[in-house]
Parts: C-alpha cells; structure tokens; sequence
C-alpha cells in the first residue's frame, strides 16, 4: 500500500479491500472510490492494552481507521511531510507528529527513561516529549509531519550524530540515544553558543531532522 509523495504538504495512500491504514483524524483531504473512515479507539495491532498504555502516557492522539477501495489524499495544518518505509524496526516518534500509517505496523509506547536512564527523562522534558514516546514496529509505511522540510541522517558506529533536542522528528534502527550537555564557563558569563544540550544518537540506523526548532 504505502504512501506516495503528491508535494511536500500532501501524500497519497491507496486503500485495497482487507487492508486497512490510520490516520490522525481529521487528515484526510480527498478521496476517490469507495472509502470509510471510522474513528479507531485501539489504534494499529497494538490492541487495548496497548491504548490504555498511550492514555496513561499522553500518547493517544485521536487516530480513525480508512477501509475500503480507493485513494485519499492525507495532510494536516500545512506540516511538511516525511514518508518513512520500515523494514522490521522499531520507528521512534511523538504521536501527535503521526499523520498516518499502515495497519501492519504494531504501535506502543516507551518510557524514555529506558532510552537512557535518568538523562533519557531529561532528554524528553527539554526536547518537549514529556516521558513517554510512540513506537511503531514492523514492514510499513508511515508519514509523519514537520517544520520546514525533513532531512534523513544516516547513523553508523564509527559516525554518530548530535541533533538539538528541538529539531529532531523522529529516528530507527539499532539506535542509542542520550542527551549530552556542553555547558561550560562561557554558558555561565553568558557567553554561550546556545546549543547547551544535543541529543546524541549512535549505532545503526537513522535520525529525521527537521528543518525548524520549533515544535508542532
């Protein structure tokens, strides 16, 4: 199925008979053939238990399921939009940054303080993302939104990577993250360069940076 780029703005899935996609509600812009739109109260294969988790962690963004026999045409609040293809990784991305994805994809939820301990909880209340993080984890297609445009950075061992904590979107793979810090005397005369705190991400994988450090 997966999601085909109509501008920066705009994408469009095709919907095929027994396979269903989810989307933010509210995304949909057009549509041709013969489509439904329901809202969806579990939200991909993760079941109830899995919802419960979101709500407890302020994860739940109200998603509707799309059925059907046809194409529609997704985007919402004049975001760019990033399509991500996964392979059988995890994605790792904050769900009111969803704008939908298909229903092979199983979505969760992850304490951020087991992405690196305490400075894991750090990282999420200066990034904005709270304690909690989505998941999504499988073969699928997914289309997230952004600030100004995306750029894909790919991650190595030998080569890892430094993002401000504000741009960054979203990142997979074999990934470790943690938030390093590089206040010294300079911060404290007021002499900084601004950038105090950067998320660094090493391992295998890659990291989604927007073009923007502000939030949604």
């Amino acid at each position: 199925m997966g999601f085909r780029e109509i501008n920066s703005k705009v994408v469009e899935a095709t919907v095929v008979p027994g396979r269903r996609l989810f989307s933010q509600r509210g995304a949909m812009l057009a549509y041709r053939g013969e489509v439904g739109f329901t809202p969806n109260m579990t939200g991909g294969q993760g079941g109830l238990r899995s919802m419960i988790g979101r709500r407890v962690a302020g994860e739940a963004t109200p998603l509707m399921s799309v059925e059907g026999d046809g194409t529609v045409l997704f985007g919402h609040g004049g975001h760019h939009i990033q399509v991500i293809n996964l392979s059988g990784d995890t994605l790792y991305v904050e769900a009111d940054r969803l704008l939908a994805f298909e229903g092979t994809l199983e979505q969760g939820t992850v304490f951020l303080g087991s992405q690196g301990g305490v400075m894991g909880m750090v990282r999420g209340q200066v990034s904005g993302q709270g304690l909690f993080t989505t998941t999504l984890r499988g073969h699928g297609s997914v289309a997230v939104m952004a600030h100004g445009g995306v750029i894909e950075l790919p991650i190595t061992p030998q080569r890892p990577v430094h993002v401000d904590p504000q741009a960054y979107v979203a990142h997979h793979g074999d990934v470790r993250n943690r938030l390093s810090t590089a206040l010294g005397w300079r911060d404290m005369v007021g002499r900084g360069s601004g950038e105090a705190f950067q998320l660094e991400l090493s391992g295998s994988g890659a990291v989604y940076v927007q073009a923007s450090e502000e939030k949604l």
